[in-house]
Order: C-alpha cells, then structure tokens, then sequence
C-alpha cells in the first residue's frame, strides 16, 4: 500500500507533462491550465479559492493567474460585496480554450481507466476522493504552521 502515493504521483506527473507540452501551443505552461479550468467552472472565484481547489500556495497561485491575465485569458473585477476580493472570470479568449482542455481531460481519464470495469471506476473515484479528503486536513494544518508528527 506504500507505493500507492508513488502511482498516483508518477500519474500525475505523467499527465501534468503531456498537458504542459499540448497546451504551449496557447501559452499555457506549468499547470496554468488547471487554473483556467477551475476559474471557467466557477467564474467569480477569488484567488485564494482557487489556490484552495488546487491545494497550492497563495503565491503559487498568484503568480499563475498574474500570466493568465497577462495573456489575456481571465480578467480580475472588483468584488460585488468585497472591493478587497478580486473576482475571476475568463475572458473570451479564456472560454474558447476551456473546451480544448476539458477533451484533453477526458482522453486522459478515458486512457488512465482503459480496461476497468465500470464498478472499478466509481470505486477507483470513490477512494481517491477519500484520500483527497484524508490528506486535504494535513494541508490546512501545514498550510498554517502546524507540524505533522511522523
């Protein structure tokens, strides 16, 4: 059970580099894609939600959606009840990629789960939701200074 994570981060860097070598082509590097994504999925999102989503730090996460509005793919708008809060919302050169990405996603999903079953697939989903949700409590706490103990 040990080498799960080991799997499930080669997966990951697996498909995190095909999308970084596909999407270059739109100026989109480094996991700026997610960004977009989750900004198209929930437009008005704030930052630090986003940052959330992704499990990443607040300057991680600003500085991808610095390069995404430098290129013009979402744009920042004063918060409705607060000025502080800058929304997020793609733009339409934001949205016109959103599609492109979210096939990509589905090829890669289709590719990972070749040959599983459909119950091996919600159970597949269903246990890494609950080890996002396991790992997701040791984020916050890192996240605000606490140590771990091993």
């Amino acid at each position: 059970m040990a080498d799960a994570l080991r799997e499930i981060g080669a997966i990951a860097r697996a498909l995190d580099s095909i999308s970084n070598i596909e999407f270059k082509k739109y100026d989109l590097t480094k996991g700026q894609y997610l960004y977009l994504v989750r900004i198209c999925e929930r437009p008005g999102i704030i930052q630090e939600r986003v940052a959330e989503l992704l499990k990443v730090d607040r300057t991680t996460a600003a500085r991808a959606i610095h390069k995404l509005t430098a290129h013009g793919l979402i744009e920042k708008r004063l918060g409705k009840m607060n000025k502080k809060n800058k929304q997020l919302y793609p733009t339409a050169k934001g949205l016109k990629l959103f599609p492109i990405i979210k096939r990509e996603n589905v090829y890669s999903t289709s590719v990972a789960l070749t040959g599983f079953t459909p119950e091996e697939k919600e159970a597949v989903t269903q246990l890494l939701t609950r080890m996002r949700e396991n790992v997701a409590s040791d984020w916050e706490a890192v996240k605000k200074g606490k140590q771990r103990r091993y």
